[in-house]
């Protein structure tokens, strides 16, 4: 599917504020995308999510992320629920919502190619220091799954940089887990949002059901449908 153009450059587009007082929450959510989504509107998965976060306040007056794995794409937003911005990501190479066991402890010449998953699920990111003492955003530390740009030390093999410009999301697994970023973006949206206190990244699944990996949507689904 085609990715965010203009965040291809690292770009962020920051949505204007707007009085939105009379708008339900799903409402406000779904009319802050209009302001972000650029060439590429967030997919059904990551509206019901963010609709899902917004209406029960899931994320605790944090700022939070959701990555897209099936369209490589992450969403950026602040500790209201407001859009600011999104970006083109690269992942796992392997297709799977879980870590293996044990693989945060793995050097990564010991990691096999089925054991290269991102894992799906709800995390608190923190800031911290990783090998050779680069600082990056820590999704799950206890995975080795974090939120960075590129690694200079990256293969050229691995083309990362024309993965993540290409204009479709087909090629973009080729990390070992990690959530890569342009550099760019990474600097300036996703640093200054989460450092401090952090804040919560929603990876959604690409083999598991939605509601396997966040079962509340259901829960708050049927919740809501019974009050009507």
């Amino acid at each position: 599917m085609t990715k965010i153009s203009l965040a291809l450059a690292g770009l962020t587009m920051l949505a204007p504020a707007v009085e939105l007082a009379d708008a339900s929450p799903a409402a406000q959510s779904r009319s802050e995308f209009r302001r972000v989504e650029g060439a590429q509107r967030p997919s059904t998965a990551v509206k019901r999510v963010s609709d899902w976060i917004l209406s029960s306040r899931d994320n605790h007056s944090f700022p939070y992320a959701i990555v897209d794995k099936v369209n490589a794409s992450v969403f950026l937003f602040d500790q209201t629920g407001k859009a600011l911005g999104a970006a083109p990501v690269l992942i796992g190479v392997a297709l799977g919502d879980d870590a293996s066991p044990g693989i945060g402890s793995k050097n990564l010449a010991e990691i096999g190619p089925a054991e290269k998953t991102t894992p799906a699920g709800r995390f608190l990111a923190k800031f911290g220091l990783a090998a050779g003492r680069e600082r990056v955003l820590w999704v799950d530390y206890a995975t080795s799954v974090a939120i960075h740009p590129i690694p200079k030390t990256a293969s050229k093999k691995e083309a990362r940089r024309k993965r993540i410009l290409s204009p479709s999301a087909e090629d973009n697994r080729i990390t070992f887990g990690c959530i890569n970023v342009p550099s760019a973006f990474y600097g300036k949206s996703v640093r200054p949002l989460f450092q401090g206190r952090g804040g919560y990244v929603y990876v959604l699944p690409d083999t598991k059901a939605l509601e396997a990996v966040f079962p509340r949507l259901r829960v708050d689904a049927l919740s809501e449908h019974e009050t009507r």
